[in-house]
């Protein structure tokens, strides 16, 4: 099997360095998924709408390009690994700090805080992992690399069994787990060899700036940004109010909540190693296209089913499609950086693009609302217009597929 192939035949460091990014991006989505099953509860006590909560949700998603982009930088001149370790810490506290807020106000303004540090996980963590293996193994390292998002919201599920026990506040207080992260890192990561190719020696005085390392490169960004932004519509679409959904409009328990949330999971989980696998055989734009648009003939199904059985099958297929696009993300993004730029490029694009999409959990809560808490037809209207426009700006994008990371990126 092309997976286990190529796991293989990495060596203990590259393992580590992959393992790291891995559980970084895991926990890192772990303590933002912790918020959406909890979106309720929050609002009763502080007698607000679920609306006005997820304004907390918005702005963790428009901080995060402003961390991608001051780490990424950090990452760039210092190395991956010292950058990193600081990020994971930092998210851990705040996503700690936020359990103890007094109003809604402090929430807000302390998840806006997390999701600066959570910006810049993604970004450095992708990099050091891929500047690292062989370039054969990126597509399904990728895949691997960009399930720990769905690990992490599988986790969180299970920490919502834990909700009639520990409440809300609780619930956040888990957030500090990722912490012990810091401590694996620091004794079994090694900087990244590209990073040390580039920034070592003789190269250590040729340290370019953001704009020096983007020369000839910013319609490449740009472009990045475009693609990003129908791919954040179409995870956070697809995940954010689902388990609104089920309790709001549904009535569903806890329970039913977390295990239809663990089938989503496991299907994402699915996608991811299985599109990421497939786009080293038949190229990174060919492999998103087919995912998004695999997506269309299940919305029925994910969305307007009814039982609980049906749900969890809609939901299990749907995500092997939106995780599955989302797979291909870290070695596309990689291979179409700059060298010098490639600890900021990929996070600050995929970051630029959830600035853009950070509304998507008040939009769809709004249209919701407006229909008489109608989620469903808010999460089926989303994922219809996102997986179309998604697979026209892929196909007609550029892709650098096996690109050499140590001499240059594609263009």
């Amino acid at each position: 099997m092309i997976i286990v192939d190529d796991l293989k035949a990495l060596d203990k460091t590259q393992r580590a360095a992959f393992f790291a990014a891995f559980l970084g991006w895991a926990l890192d989505a772990f303590d933002y998924f912790l918020l959406t099953f909890i979106l309720k509860d929050i609002a009763a006590e502080f007698h607000e709408t679920i609306k006005a909560v997820t304004v907390a949700v918005t702005l963790t998603l428009v901080a995060r390009p402003f961390g991608a982009f001051i780490f990424g930088r950090l990452a760039d001149r210092f190395g991956r690994k010292p950058v990193l370790m600081f990020d994971v810490g930092l998210y851990a506290v705040l996503a700690l700090a936020s359990a103890f807020s007094p109003n809604l106000v402090v929430l807000v303004i302390l998840r806006f805080a997390f999701g600066l540090a959570m910006g810049g996980e993604w970004g450095i963590g992708a990099s050091l992992a891929l500047e690292t293996i062989p370039a054969k193994s990126r597509g399904t390292v990728s895949g691997l690399l960009q399930q720990g998002y769905p690990v992490g919201y599988f986790l969180g599920a299970l920490a919502n069994l834990l909700l009639p026990t520990i409440g809300w506040r609780g619930m956040l207080v888990l957030g500090v787990a990722p912490a012990l992260l810091i401590m694996f890192i620091r004794r079994h990561v090694p900087e990244s060899p590209a990073w040390e190719a580039v920034h070592r020696g003789d190269a250590a005085a040729k340290r370019p700036s953001f704009v020096a390392a983007m020369k000839g490169h910013w319609p490449m960004l740009l472009y990045a940004v475009v693609l990003m932004t129908p791919f954040n519509f179409f995870s956070h679409g697809s995940q954010d109010l689902y388990p609104t959904f089920l309790r709001v409009q549904h009535g569903f328990s806890p329970g039913v909540v977390t295990t239809l949330t663990i089938v989503l999971n496991l299907g994402a989980i699915v996608g991811g190693l299985t599109f990421g696998a497939l786009s080293e055989k038949i190229g990174r734009r060919k492999a998103i296209v087919l995912a998004a648009l695999l997506a269309l003939p299940i919305i029925p199904l994910w969305a307007f089913s009814s039982t609980p059985l049906m749900l969890g099958l809609g939901a299990f297929l749907i995500q092997i499609a939106v995780q599955g696009a989302w797979g291909v993300v870290p070695a596309h993004l990689n291979e179409l950086s700059p060298p010098e730029a490639r600890g900021t490029f990929p996070g600050f694009a995929y970051q630029i693009g959830n600035l853009i999409a950070a509304g998507n959990a008040t939009i769809q809560a709004g249209i919701a609302e407006a229909h008489g808490d109608n989620y469903a037809l808010a999460l089926a209207l989303t994922i219809a217009v996102v997986a179309v426009v998604l697979s026209v700006v892929t196909w007609f994008g550029p892709e650098a597929k096996g690109v050499d990371f140590a001499k240059g990126a594609g263009g």
